[in-house]
């Protein structure tokens, strides 16, 4: 069955009719008919079975046939991590932490930044599609870009790598799913006196490996670590 998103559907409906982008691809693209079945989700948890009654491509309307709803997981996982100065860098990471179950991602503003604006849009549309691909119900949140330092004061007692020499913990030892954002630094790695910041501020240093990693790679591992290892 056709998955199609709009974060306006509500369980308390019985008719809806979709967005404009998301009808254009239903009755234009695909040319679905009326008595056609298609799936609806909202990135809160729900899915919908509904079926095609007006095939129209800018105001689709469909009959929600019935819904099924799925708590959130357990495990709350959010990566605060730099922009790359190449897109498609952090757009692949975006992209493959959504079908893993990402739940948060914000952007960093740091001093060694090489990119220090980011259209989100783009970004907002590669969630959309990662998490049709990958069949979740929830869409994670993607935060502006923020400063780093704005960050840890809002978001205390998280996680943070960096190249500097000192003692560090593992993720599957340090990581609590309720409250611990995990930041990751731009390419130039943060400057000590943010990740002094940080641990002012209760940031516990992480290792990520033996191995330098690029920016994206390095969120992604934090990301998957936090997954299995919470």
């Amino acid at each position: 069955m056709r998955l199609f998103y709009d974060s306006t559907i509500t369980k308390d409906l019985t008719e809806f009719t979709l967005n404009e982008e998301e009808s254009g691809h239903a009755c234009k693209v695909l040319r679905l008919k009326a008595g056609d079945k298609i799936a609806i989700v909202n990135g809160k948890g729900d899915y919908f079975t509904t079926e095609i009654t007006e095939p129209h491509a800018r105001k689709c309307q469909v009959k929600i046939l019935s819904c099924t709803s799925e708590e959130p997981s357990e495990k709350n996982i959010h990566i605060a991590i730099a922009p790359t100065k190449n897109m498609d860098r952090i757009e692949w990471f975006v992209e493959k932490a959504t079908e893993l179950g990402i739940t948060e991602i914000t952007l960093l503003l740091c001093k060694n930044n090489e990119r220090k604006v980011v259209k989100t849009d783009r970004l907002e549309k590669i969630l959309v599609a990662a998490m049709k691909q990958s069949k979740r119900l929830y869409l994670p949140v993607l935060n502006v870009l923020t400063p780093v330092n704005n960050f840890i004061q809002s978001h205390p007692n998280g996680l943070i790598a960096h190249c500097y020499e000192n003692e560090k913990g593992t993720i599957s030892n340090l990581f609590n799913s309720n409250k611990c954002a995990i930041l990751i630094g731009p390419e130039g790695d943060f400057t000590l006196e943010e990740v002094e910041f940080a641990n002012k501020n209760g940031y516990r240093a992480i290792d990520l490996g033996k191995n330098r990693l690029r920016t994206e790679t390095a969120g992604l591992y934090a990301c998957m670590q936090a997954l299995v290892g919470s």
